[in-house]
């Protein structure tokens, strides 16, 4: 037992690792498109691009190396993965112009989008039932710290050295990972027959017994994905329009991303005691209402408080939402099912951030922005209310 614990310890730090420097990248593009837009003048439509073509990224990723983790194995895929966005990274640095910008961070956004779900399937498949939902709530943690490492960067770096000084540094976790390659096992399969097909596994995702869950999750990610990418990636920019300065607003974007982890600390605790479902109910709950009320903020006061719920309620709902999808499926078609999913969500997260950028050249006001945002979270709930099912303790093959 003790070689157990001590195995599930090894696999959170290696893997959450790698969720940490995932996280680093998306913090600090929220924060170099808040800077490129003073230095290539940009427009609000350009910077809404930015940020969904990440997300066509992300979707293609999520997609591709899903299935691709049935087929070749759960770890080499992390790896591949890791090297993608860790090259792609470093190679935007060069980038003079917005058209080979957002090409280069299509690609980043693929590695992205593919390690997600992915590390999460491989955690999910190596935990026992009985702590795998708060091992992948944990594992998700690691995203909070990489969203503070991209604040404080932000913070201390962009003013003094420019977006580039602070891109490069992510490009370091293509070291990190020949070093998952050693430390990382692909799990143990039990079973021995033939694997399906690329189009076998694709149509068993939507088979009769799967059919209600895929919906769900395809509801559930499409409506997670929008409002955060839509409202996280935009958050500087948003505080800037508010009437705060770029430096101030990199600040109290900091200040509300520390809230991050308590959310997800309280999510691990609770969803072994109150389950997935009800989990995911109250913390988008908490975001809805955290959404709507910070899009109403007037004062720093009510700005900080509401920013600060959003980050706790929604990072919260994000790690119940990983240790949820796995869950869902058998293991020949874990990794498609789960990647499928996360892939449809990422629609959203193109839709989110380019959606606030017409919606501001319109001159449409933050409040309606966020308004809309809490309008979807709401038919997140629903989805995972009514078409969800329970899966704690369920046996993972």
């Amino acid at each position: 037992m003790k070689q157990a614990q001590v195995s599930e310890g090894k696999l959170l730090t290696v893997a959450g690792f790698a969720w940490l420097f995932d996280a680093m990248d998306v913090g600090l593009l929220s924060f170099i498109i808040a800077a490129l837009k003073n230095e290539w003048q940009l427009s609000t439509v350009q910077m809404g691009w930015i940020g969904s073509v990440s997300s066509i990224g992300m979707a293609v990723g999520a997609l591709f190396f899903g299935i691709l983790a049935d087929r070749i194995g759960r770890r080499d895929v992390l790896v591949l993965t890791l090297l993608l966005f860790s090259v792609g990274s470093g190679i935007s640095v060069l980038a003079t112009r917005f058209g080979l910008f957002i090409l280069i961070r299509f690609f980043v956004g693929a590695g992205l989008g593919g390690e997600l779900p992915v590390a999460s399937t491989l955690v999910s498949e190596s935990v026992a039932p009985e702590k795998r939902g708060r091992i992948v709530v944990l594992l998700e943690s690691f995203w909070a710290g990489g969203w503070i490492i991209a604040a404080l960067v932000a913070y201390f770096v962009i003013p003094n050295f420019g977006w580039r000084v602070a891109a490069l540094g992510t490009a370091l976790t293509g070291v990190y990972a020949l070093y998952v390659r050693w430390q990382i096992h692909e799990p143990v399969r039990n079973d021995k027959t033939t694997r399906p097909t690329l189009g076998q596994n694709i149509r068993a995702v939507w088979a009769p017994q799967h059919a209600k869950a895929t919906l769900m999750l395809w509801i559930l990610w499409f409506t997670v994905v929008f409002s955060y990418y839509g409202m996280f990636l935009w958050l500087p920019s948003v505080l800037v329009l508010k009437g705060y300065s770029l430096l101030n607003s990199f600040g109290y974007v900091l200040a509300m991303t520390l809230a991050q982890l308590p959310g997800y600390f309280t999510a691990a605790w609770l969803i072994e005691k109150w389950g997935r479902k009800r989990v995911l109910v109250v913390y988008l709950l908490g975001t809805a209402l955290s959404a709507y009320f910070f899009g109403n903020a007037s004062s720093l006061v009510s700005v900080l408080i509401f920013g600060a719920l959003l980050s706790f309620f929604d990072l919260g709902a994000w790690g119940a939402l990983y240790a949820y999808s796995p869950e869902q499926y058998p293991a020949v078609i874990r990794g498609t099912g789960t990647g499928m999913a996360a892939a449809f969500g990422r629609i959203g997260g193109i839709v989110g951030p380019l959606l606030v950028g017409y919606m501001l050249t319109a001159q449409i006001s933050v409040t309606v922005i966020f308004t809309i945002f809490t309008g979807a979270i709401v038919v997140g709930i629903l989805a995972v209310a009514l078409l969800g099912e329970e899966t704690r303790g369920r046996v993972l093959a």
